[in-house]
């Protein structure tokens, strides 16, 4: 699955950007992949998105940190670590934990970086590591 829409940036372009626009990016992107899955599964457009909703909240992101954790680089965990103390101009939503919208931006930068880097192979790992393993916690 190619996901590239624009020529990726070197790394050290990318880590010169904002941890937030790295969220913003990662942010649509993780989006896309869930809804993307969701397609292959032939849910009903109802069924998409309710399960979209369940994967693509501060809450959820904020668990998948902890199920990739293990298996990032320290690159990756650095990353998650900088966009999770990066702070928004604005509180978190009122439905959302302050902790869990921190630790949310953190996995949305991940996961900007890797698009924007290029880095598709590492992105789909990781999106499958979490797939899976919401699979199996059901």
């Amino acid at each position: 699955m190619s996901l590239s829409f624009h020529d990726p940036m070197s790394e050290k372009e990318a880590l010169l950007l904002n941890m937030l626009q790295l969220a913003y990016a990662g942010d649509a992107v993780w989006e896309l992949i869930v809804r993307t899955e969701l397609i292959r599964k032939e849910y009903n457009v109802h069924h998409m998105h309710s399960a979209c909703i369940k994967l693509v909240n501060a809450h959820a992101q904020a668990g998948f940190v902890s199920l990739i954790y293990d298996a990032l680089s320290e690159t990756e965990r650095d990353l998650i670590r900088k966009g999770r103390n990066a702070h928004a101009r604005h509180p978190a939503p009122r439905n959302q934990n302050p902790e869990d919208y921190s630790a949310s931006t953190g996995f949305e930068a991940l996961i900007g970086f890797l698009y924007l880097t290029g880095n598709e192979e590492r992105l789909m790992q990781i999106s499958k590591m979490i797939i899976e393993g919401e699979a199996k916690n059901g």
